[in-house]
């Protein structure tokens, strides 16, 4: 009966040892993934955005860059955004390190609700992933902050300074412009919007911005960037898609 009660004790200790090990796991790289879903971004717009990274994310090229890193593994939280005052994380911080880690992600964000509000706080998208960053429970050996959206700054503090605030926290910002030929609110951006990402958003060791030509061009968009930063490729700061 103590024999018994011993062993039960030694196993309870380890399970308590795994479980807090697996949670805490450090991973190659931990990657914000900042989602606009302002109103310029209509229901199949925003369909497309997250078919894009649910596709991205279990692709099979993608899931290789992640089991190639030296640790094997990734973590990644999920953040909609839109005016200042609207920023949501839908998926936490999650843990990547193999196909069934990858689909189990994607399933989380299909079944997930969604939202659409007004205004673009680009501002207030890379301070709400800096804090997220601040908060991951993985020690990561690079930490990455992927914006994708199709309007700039019109709420807020100007990108600038978000940008250059996480920046001086070790952070890198890549960008995810979408090209959408359709005016937001009905005026045209003061810039186009990749030189705006180019200058305004991106920033960081290594940055670099990969732009999707429209939305049906996003998921082979988002699959290369993906690749590029898991595996810390080095390129061009300005790409299209």
């Amino acid at each position: 009966m103590r024999r018994r009660s011993l062993i039960a004790a030694a196993g309870a200790a380890t399970l308590s040892r795994i479980g807090p090990a697996w949670a805490d796991e450090p991973v190659d790289v931990a990657l914000v993934l900042a989602v606009d879903v302002s109103r310029s971004v209509d229901e199949d717009e925003a369909r497309l955005q997250r078919e894009g990274y649910r596709a991205a994310i279990t692709d099979p090229k993608v899931v290789e860059a992640i089991r190639g890193g030296m640790l094997g593994s990734v973590a990644l939280c999920y953040i909609e955004w839109a005016g200042i005052e609207y920023q949501r994380t839908v998926i936490p911080w999650t843990r990547i390190g193999s196909q069934a880690d990858a689909d189990g992600w994607a399933g989380t964000l299909e079944r997930a609700p969604r939202a659409s509000l007004s205004w673009t706080s680009v501002s207030g998208a890379i301070e709400a992933s800096r804090r997220a960053i601040g908060e991951c429970p993985h020690e990561a050996t690079r930490k990455v902050i992927d914006v994708s959206g199709d309007g700039v700054n019109n709420s807020g503090p100007p990108a600038e300074v978000a940008r250059d605030r996480a920046v001086a926290d070790g952070i890198t910002i890549n960008g995810l412009p979408i090209l959408n030929d359709r005016p937001t609110f009905g005026r045209a951006p003061p810039v186009p919007l990749d030189i705006y990402y180019r200058d305004s958003v991106i920033g960081g060791q290594g940055a670099f911005m990969i732009a999707a030509e429209d939305f049906e061009a996003f998921g082979n968009a988002v699959r290369r960037k993906l690749i590029r930063e898991i595996a810390g490729l080095p390129g061009p700061p300005m790409n299209y898609a």
